[in-house]
């Protein structure tokens, strides 16, 4: 299963993929986004799902957790990722470790891997990363006017 999901994930260019019994949904928005709508608005698709991401720090390993992922491979994954995860029981795939995920403009670390540095739960990181999307969805917003 892990290896159809890895090959829709490249083939397809997403920068996810989930599946959960014979569902499989794709996604491609960047960041954590479609993971956070997954598990704030997707309902229980995310329990015992089998995810491939592109690159995987804290936040997104953090709302894995929160969802119940019970497998996933990524392409790139972070240390502190790796230690949230540690112990957690899901089974975790990766072909590059980083000492920390790097931001779009690659002049230093990505703001969700700053601001969940000093979190010690998944939890903790959640409340990091929702007031990050309100004031990225506050960002929007005021751009369009």
């Amino acid at each position: 299963m892990i290896g159809e999901l890895v090959r829709t994930l490249r083939e397809g260019g997403h920068t996810l993929v989930v599946a959960n019994g014979a569902q499989i949904r794709t996604f491609d928005r960047r960041g954590v986004a479609d993971l956070h709508t997954l598990l704030t608005d997707g309902g229980e698709f995310l329990r015992g799902a089998t995810v491939a991401d592109k690159v995987v720090g804290k936040a997104a390993a953090a709302l894995m957790l929160l969802g119940g992922v019970s497998e996933m491979h990524t392409e790139v994954i972070s240390r502190p990722a790796l230690d949230l995860l540690a112990g957690s029981g899901m089974r975790v795939g990766y072909e590059v470790e980083v000492p920390h995920v790097i931001n779009r403009n690659r002049t230093g670390w990505c703001p969700l891997e700053t601001r969940c540095r000093d979190c010690r739960t998944a939890r903790e990181c959640l409340e990091r990363i929702e007031e990050f999307l309100q004031q990225q969805q506050i960002g929007t917003t005021n751009e369009s006017k």
